[in-house]
């Protein structure tokens, strides 16, 4: 088979598992985006309010993903081994559910009593801190259902049963808009709050739909269990072993997104506003790279389980391939036609300024998301590797030591504003991007190398044993 014919190959058995993931990435974010979109009919210091409290929701909700996502890879390495499966994978659901519930409140109880501290303490204005807490007030309750939502989509996936993720999903989105239009006028509730409350529903929507599926599921059904108070704590270590240094390694980035946001907050209202704007929209298109992300982790664990570094590299690169393609069409589309892109999120109430720097950021963004999805698929192949902790301290040398003070330094001393906050963000997640694709290539060497030196006679090429 010829190597384009391998790739192809590769490429089609990754989709297969990452196409519907992907599709209910871009759903979910839709969930995200419409709470943007009803801001952006709002007043500048509204939208400006609410994207900085979507950034502190954001930091610690992708903390607690970040904690519970291995799960998927460990049950489906279960799945692909032998002895008891089922008692395994229910250990496995009931200490990822203990997990996500604890983390879940933890982060409702920081969203509560740090926020306003904590923004003011890094000088943003005292009113648009006063509309971020009103904000976090109601959106901050929704974290729990949010959490418990991702532990039966990550376990749903890992037994490679997702069901009819995409469609509850789906669902989900038009009750938020339903639910946006609604309570944005509800007397004694403001439009913020509104807004906020629309989006906690909704997570308890979509959780409670999932689970009944779940539960008609005769296969599923036996396997996820979410009785937490019943984890064991060998299941709950090796979760906690997995999984604390993702939750470090996705915390890293969005703190690193979050600081850049309290950055541009000292640029003023319309530099917030716009910032937030064309965030969003590069975070619907990140979905693209986390869908991915997952299925080339999962794809990548059984293959690594056996032994198989071969198949692990070619399906890693595989998937980065398919996220550069992706990239690349949606930077065509940012520059072919950044009013249209724009359109959805500004209304025509927003200052002028809003929409002129937003015009300036769309190209730079079109740049950025090669990086971020390069080194969002890196992380997601290091875990299909079962390395979790090396992410952590490259994102910190990328994010930290290179993109925060390039950010600084561009934006506020060299003058370069908002486009200089943008480009330190490309130079910290393309950083990032090099490190962990490096350590990849190392890994997967490393494994070539031992495997031939456990057979002798034989050579390593390329992470293959063939006979001299």
């Amino acid at each position: 088979m010829s190597r384009g014919a391998v790739w192809r190959a590769d490429a089609a058995h990754i989709l297969a598992l990452a196409g519907p993931l992907v599709l209910t990435q871009l759903a979910q974010v839709a969930l995200g985006t419409t709470s943007v979109v009803m801001l952006g009919r709002l007043e500048a210091l509204d939208l400006a309010a609410g994207g900085l409290a979507l950034s502190v929701f954001n930091l610690l909700r992708t903390m607690g993903v970040g904690l519970i996502t291995p799960a998927g890879n460990l049950v489906a390495a279960a799945s692909a081994g032998g002895g008891d499966v089922g008692a395994k994978v229910r250990e496995l659901s009931r200490a990822v559910f203990a997990l996500a519930t604890a983390a879940g409140l933890a982060c409702w109880a920081l969203m509560a009593l740090a926020t306003r501290p904590l923004l003011a303490l890094a000088g943003q204005e005292a009113e648009l801190v006063e509309r971020c807490v009103r904000y976090l007030a109601f959106a901050a309750p929704g974290i729990v259902p949010l959490l418990w939502f991702q532990v039966l989509r990550n376990l749903t996936v890992g037994l490679r049963r997702p069901g009819p993720l995409l469609a509850i999903t789906l669902a989900s989105v038009g009750l938020n808009i339903a639910l946006n239009l609604w309570l944005m006028d509800v007397p004694g509730l403001s439009p913020l709050a509104g807004i906020a409350l629309a989006g906690t529903l909704v997570q308890a929507f979509a959780f409670a739909a999932l689970l009944a599926l779940v539960r008609r599921d005769a296969a599923l059904r036996p396997l996820v269990s979410l009785r937490f108070w019943r984890a064991g704590g060998p299941a709950l270590r090796q979760l906690v072993r997995q999984g604390g240094p993702v939750a470090a390694t996705y915390g890293s980035e969005a703190g690193f997104f979050s600081a850049l946001a309290l950055l541009v907050g000292l640029l003023g209202a319309d530099a917030l506003a716009a910032h937030t704007v064309v965030n969003q929209a590069v975070y619907v298109v990140f979905m693209v790279a986390v869908g991915l992300s997952h299925g080339v982790s999962i794809s990548i664990s059984p293959a690594w389980a056996r032994g198989d570094a071969a198949r692990a590299r070619r399906l890693g690169w595989a998937g980065l391939g398919l996220g550069w393609i992706a990239m690349g069409g949606v930077a065509a589309v940012y520059l072919l036609a950044p009013h249209a892109v724009l359109a959805a999120f500004i209304g025509p109430q927003q200052s002028p300024g809003v929409l002129s720097l937003a015009l300036l950021l769309l190209p730079v963004a079109a740049l950025l998301q090669v990086f971020d999805c390069s080194q969002n698929i890196a992380i997601g192949m290091l875990r299909g590797l079962g390395d979790t902790g090396s992410a952590f301290w490259r994102t910190l040398v990328g994010y930290w030591l290179v993109g925060l003070p390039a950010a600084w330094w561009l934006a506020l001393p060299a003058g370069w504003g908002l486009r200089g906050v943008w480009a330190g963000l490309i130079l910290g997640l393309a950083a990032t991007a090099a490190q962990l694709l490096l350590r990849f290539h190392r890994r997967i060497a490393e494994a070539g190398r031992d495997a031939a030196a456990a057979l002798p006679g034989t050579a390593a090429v390329g992470g293959t044993e063939v006979a001299p």
